[in-house]
């Protein structure tokens, strides 16, 4: 102690210890570095992420193809984008030579009901004079198959004017489902073989992100989880797992989940989008983001002891939410945390505490 302080002391009566921290306490007052506010990590309930990427497609794509062929194509009803109904007429094809085929199978039905009718009198009358013996057997039995045969060339006849009007319905293609046109190739006067696709749809509109996911997630992803997806423009989007593909690739090790995203949203298919999923709830221990100092790739944080000193700690972060950050490793719920300002602050420096928030 300097010897004019202590000299002070004793003149006036006063515990020379005390003096001495009265005299040091100005001092160290001038040597706090930072006024800081501290907060105690929070454990909250957060879902687990999986992060995945992968295309935007068809839930299902719908092929339009012709079922009859060498007709013409005379109308082709709507174009790429147009969203159609289930059972809308999209190409209307020539139908004077089926019509003509139609009307053709008609009259062979028609003369096949009559030899029929004569058949079916022949072998009436074979019937009633079968114990007359007015007729021989051979005879009664050659009256009887030509009953049977008639009766085989109607159904025969029959079938055939079936088809014709089948035929006939096919020269109108309709949507085979509710949905959005994405491509077409029908053209006005061309020949049409039978199997001809002429228009692509997506199916009641629905577009589904089939989302790649590692491994080691697959088996704790399962139907119903949501998602998250991030479009090329920014635009968020929130879906449903409806299906985890049962396979995983040898080639990347990484697994397929398909994600249904929501009918209004209708984002363009083909485009590639990132994303995660969302695990079940598990606790975290969060600090806001504002408290993590980035030296050399590596997190810490600064905690402040009853002395308002502060000491650096190491610490593995893990999941991001909402401006905070979980701590998986390196501190604990009972530290008072530097919220903000950690760059600013080295080891055992002397802070200023603002406010303690719990």
């Amino acid at each position: 102690m300097r010897p004019t302080l202590l000299f002070l002391a004793l003149f006036l009566g006063v515990n020379p210890v005390s003096a001495a921290e009265a005299a040091l306490a100005p001092q160290d007052e001038a040597a706090v570095a930072l006024t800081v506010a501290v907060a105690k990590p929070v454990e909250r309930q957060w879902p687990e992420t999986v992060p995945a990427s992968g295309w935007l497609k068809p839930w299902h794509e719908a092929v339009v193809a012709a079922e009859t062929g060498g007709l013409r194509v005379t109308d082709v009803l709507v174009d790429v984008g147009s969203v159609v109904s289930k059972g809308q007429p999209l190409v209307r094809l020539a139908d004077e030579a089926v019509r003509a085929e139609l009307r053709k199978e008609e009259a062979a039905l028609a003369s096949a009901r009559a030899d029929l009718a004569k058949a079916k009198a022949n072998a009436d009358r074979a019937r009633r004079m079968r114990t007359s013996g007015a007729l021989s057997d051979e005879k009664i039995t050659e009256y009887l198959i030509a009953e049977q045969t008639a009766t085989a060339g109607v159904e025969a006849a029959q079938a055939l004017l079936d088809s014709q009007t089948i035929k006939l319905a096919q020269t109108i293609i309709v949507a085979p489902d509710d949905g959005l046109i994405t491509s077409r190739s029908a053209q006005l006067g061309a020949v049409v073989s039978s199997g001809t696709e002429l228009f692509r749809l997506i199916r009641q509109q629905r577009v589904e992100w089939q989302a790649e996911v590692s491994a080691r997630y697959l088996p704790r992803i399962k139907e119903g989880l949501t998602a998250t997806i991030i479009g090329p423009d920014g635009r968020r989007l929130k879906g449903t797992v409806r299906l985890v593909g049962p396979t995983v690739s040898t080639d990347t090790g990484r697994a397929l989940a398909y994600v249904t995203l929501p009918s209004e949203a209708r984002p363009p298919t083909g485009l590639y989008a990132t994303g995660q999923i969302e695990l079940d709830s598990t606790p975290a221990l969060t600090v806001p983001e504002s408290a993590l100092v980035l030296r050399d790739g590596i997190s810490y944080l600064f905690t402040v002891d009853a002395d308002r000193r502060t000491s650096r700690i190491r610490v593995e972060t893990g999941r991001r939410k909402n401006s905070e950050v979980e701590i998986l490793s390196g501190a604990d719920r009972s530290a008072d945390v530097v919220t903000a300002g950690g760059a600013f602050l080295s080891d055992r420096t002397l802070v200023r505490v603002e406010e303690t928030i719990r």
